[in-house]
């Protein structure tokens, strides 16, 4: 068996204009920024922008959806005939309305749902950050409080969560009968949830959308991608692959704008090889503007433009994928509810009354042990205390109008703060809610979180009786539980460690023997390791081994 991703570039937001939407697109915020961005480059005509993503070899276009746009009939014949997917994203509406009542969110209207799905060329509806637009409500719409998927202030977490998922099964079950009415399969545009934060992939993907994990971002790699793929497997998703090039850092590179690109060329090499061989369904780029440039004689192709060819023209072909996502099996799992923390500690599901956390924080300790204390002991993301981004200098230093920055901008101090390598073994990432079957044979089981259902309590019972070790925290255990479930110590061929921390030293010696070696990050699917390691020192870029075992 043989495996090819789907690969994507995502459409402008500041280089130029949507070469369908045109002057449009002037008229809208493109950006989280907060402000109107005027274009860069010239407008493209749509035949030079599909041919520029024919020499960019995708196979899809991720389309920002501008609310009421003139020119979406066109723009989907024209990328049918050029033989393209389209996915369409909810992005700019999101940041400019209008919004689903009682909500932050855009949703794409039924009858542009209609439209696309006529075209059968339409392979989702993508998301932007729901995560994170739940939790931080407040990020683009201001008159009020209006979590995306609807209000959970004064529910307890466990309510919060389920209101969460009932409202995203609800839009996942509206979409599919839409596409009914038009005599397209329920399943042929599925809702694709695109996160920055690792948190609510369980609850997104158990409510019926695929996930899609940015990587490069401002995330911990190993963290986001092994949180995502458990989130896959345990819930049959398929995995979609942003490798985001909005980030934290800034060099000697072309530069669109503050934080974008905020990874080196040498990153972005390492992070597209890193996620194609995750096994995703989709991998795509944000955004087109890094790629290419558009001049009044057509395209030119950057420096990452150039990263991008030689990937799709010379490393995919030289290293066919015998595996997909799917297939990954853990030597160790992190068991934890989907408590809606990334180390913000308040707002929990955009939850603002709920005081308590929980066992929320107890993940972020699990991770800071298997990483070998690489990742920090109180957040899942950068977005925490102890990060100060290059890219703020920058956004300081120089004003809109004086982008692109052909040379790029170095920081005062020289540093970047965005490495790709953390150091885990062959981790998955289940909820609470996993099944005897879902979590298979690891070794070792990490369990925390705020809460745990009797179904993956007993599946966790019988992997210490089947020979696996399991540390799990004392929170957990239900108050008429067996006496012998609150005592640590041999059971059945395993172990039963109960512990009220998991940084706790006789926690450390216990997990020890299973972290492998420090400076490698493997991940296993089927009977293939994907092996990485740090290139440079501090694992800004990557080297690759794959090993059958």
């Amino acid at each position: 068996m043989t495996h090819k991703p789907k690969l994507g570039i995502q459409g402008p937001v500041v280089a130029y204009q949507d070469p369908w939407a045109g002057e449009a697109s002037e008229l809208i915020m493109r950006t989280g920024t907060g402000s109107v961005c005027p274009s860069q480059d010239p407008k493209p005509e749509p035949d030079e922008f599909l041919h520029a993503l024919l020499e960019l070899e995708a196979d899809f276009y991720v389309h920002h959806v501008i609310p009421e746009m003139k020119g979406y009939s066109e723009l989907l014949a024209d990328i049918a005939e050029a033989g393209l997917d389209i996915c369409l994203g909810n992005e700019y509406g999101n940041i400019n309305g209008p919004w689903t009542e009682g909500t932050n969110r855009y949703d794409v209207p039924d009858e542009t749902i209609m439209q696309a799905a006529r075209s059968g060329r339409c392979i989702g509806l993508l998301y932007d950050e729901p995560e994170h637009l739940q939790i931080n409500a407040g990020q683009y719409r201001h008159d009020g409080w209006f979590p995306h998927w609807g209000s959970t202030d004064d529910m307890n977490l466990e309510e919060s969560r389920a209101k969460v998922e009932r409202s995203v099964m609800s839009h996942v079950q509206h979409v599919q009968s839409v596409l009914e009415q038009v005599g397209s399969p329920r399943s042929s545009m599925p809702l694709i949830a695109e996160h920055v934060f690792p948190t609510m992939f369980h609850t997104f993907a158990r409510a019926g959308m695929d996930i899609s994990p940015k990587i490069m971002k401002e995330s911990f790699q190993s963290l986001q991608l092994s949180t995502a793929l458990g989130a896959a497997k345990q819930y049959d998703r398929a995995l979609w692959i942003c490798a985001d090039l909005w980030g934290p850092d800034t060099g000697r590179w072309f530069t669109r704008f503050q934080g974008f690109p905020g990874h080196s060329p040498q990153e972005f090499e390492s992070a597209l090889k890193m996620g194609y061989l995750m096994g995703p369904s989709h991998l795509f780029v944000e955004n087109i503007d890094v790629l290419m440039k558009h001049r009044q004689t057509g395209f030119e192709t950057t420096e990452f433009g150039e990263v991008w060819k030689e990937f799709v023209r010379k490393f995919i072909p030289e290293h066919t994928l015998t595996w997909h996502h799917s297939e990954a099996n853990p030597d160790i799992a992190i068991i934890h509810s989907n408590d809606g923390n990334y180390g913000q500690n308040e707002r929990l599901f955009g939850n603002r009354t709920l005081a308590n956390l929980g066992g929320s924080q107890s993940v972020f300790h699990i991770w800071h042990l298997l990483s070998r204390g690489t990742i920090p002991a109180h957040g899942s993301c950068m977005h925490i205390p102890g990060y100060d981004f290059p890219r703020h200098e920058l956004k300081r230093d120089v004003a809109y109008e004086q982008f692109p920055l052909e040379q790029g901008y170095v920081s005062s101090d020289g540093r970047r703060v965005h490495p790709l390598f953390y150091p885990v073994r062959n981790v998955l990432a289940f909820d609470d809610k996993v099944s005897v079957d879902q979590l298979g044979r690891p070794k070792l089981v990490m369990v925390g979180g705020s809460s745990l259902s009797a179904e993956t309590l007993f599946a966790v019972i019988k992997r210490a009786e089947d020979g696996g070790v399991v540390v799990i925290a004392e929170w957990l255990l239900p108050p008429n539980c067996p006496e012998k479930l609150r005592n640590s110590g041999k059971m059945g061929f395993g172990r039963w460690i109960v512990t009220n921390d998991f940084l706790d030293e006789r926690v450390k010696e216990i997990v020890e023997p299973f972290l492998g070696e420090e400076r490698c990050w493997m991940q296993r699917f089927g009977t293939t390791e994907v092996r990485m390691y740090p290139k440079d020192r501090d694992g800004y870029t990557l080297d690759f081994e794959i090993a059958a075992v």
